[in-house]
């Protein structure tokens, strides 16, 4: 039986805010994301980071996307870098990327990218070598789950890493059909965190989130309005965020659930579930973070 996180454990969680706190003080996070056709997946990942207590952030794009970008993002940073004729982020990217993200604070990779060789060549290798706090999501994970007999061989020395998978995505991770890893969901994220080492965040109904040391958690936030395109994005941007201000990777996943979940509930009391959309649950995050914060402890 799997633990329900409580409002209470999550408010313990995440630290007071200091008062004579600035943006430095709060993290830079470094957002890679986005192709053609999926501009959206790092504008939504941004603005849910910004509404989620981080100082900065920069998105890394395709240099053909900036200019749309420049006119849908308004807190958020870009950094144009280079790009496949597809419009997908060219190998050479690389050098421009270890150069950013010397000074950052943490490292969010996958929304929008692509399945491009190259691109995909390129996350392998930013993995491999990231220092920074990581969450690898959608794209991201896929490009490792094209060699992931050599997973459980990771070496990079990121001291928090977070997984992000919906099942799918988990099935193509593990060599597991979707069936089996939905069988024993709670089983299938403790065993593959501790042989990866990494926290796994299981997506679906009752996310359920697993610490290499054995801890794990089942989230009771959440609703079927959020089977959404995009819903994903916005996690990844609040448990990118979390890690950007230092929390570490258990507890950022955890608290992350928990106020992407309540966000959604706020959102579905709103919209409906049935006409709900993942920029609603960004826009009532504000709400969620305040039930949280007040929340006894």
């Amino acid at each position: 039986m799997v633990d329900l996180l409580t409002q209470e454990e999550v408010h313990e969680m995440l630290p007071k805010r200091p008062a004579a706190g600035h943006k430095g003080t709060f993290g830079h996070l470094f957002v890679l994301a986005g192709s053609r056709g999926f501009a959206g997946a790092v504008k939504l990942t941004c603005n849910a980071a910004m509404r989620s207590g981080v100082g900065l952030v920069t998105a890394g794009v395709p240099a053909p996307l900036a200019d749309v970008l420049a006119a849908a993002l308004v807190e958020p940073m870009l950094l144009p870098l280079p790009a496949t004729e597809a419009c997908t982020f060219s190998y050479q990217a690389l050098e421009p990327i270890y150069d950013f993200i010397a000074t950052k604070s943490a490292v969010v990779i996958g929304p929008g990218l692509s399945q491009h060789a190259e691109t995909m060549h390129l996350v392998r290798r930013v993995v491999s070598e990231c220092s920074l706090p990581l969450l690898l999501d959608a794209d991201g994970l896929n490009a490792l789950s094209e060699k992931r007999a050599r997973l459980a061989d990771r070496k990079t020395s990121a001291p928090d890493v977070v997984f992000t998978p919906h099942p799918g995505e988990m099935a193509r991770l593990t060599g597991l059909t979707t069936g089996e890893v939905q069988a024993d969901r709670a089983a299938v994220a403790v065993n593959y965190a501790a042989l990866w080492q990494v926290v796994v965040v299981l997506k679906g109904a009752g996310t359920v989130v697993a610490a290499p040391d054995g801890r794990v958690r089942q989230c009771p936030t959440g609703n079927s309005g959020m089977g959404t395109g995009g819903s994903g994005d916005v996690l990844s941007g609040i448990i990118g965020a979390l890690l950007a201000q230092g929390i570490g990777a258990f507890d950022s996943a955890c608290i992350g659930v928990y106020a992407h979940g309540l966000a959604g509930d706020i959102a579905a009391r709103n919209k409906t579930e049935r006409a709900l959309i993942a920029g609603d649950i960004i826009d009532v995050l504000p709400d969620a973070w305040r039930e949280i914060e007040g929340a006894a402890s």
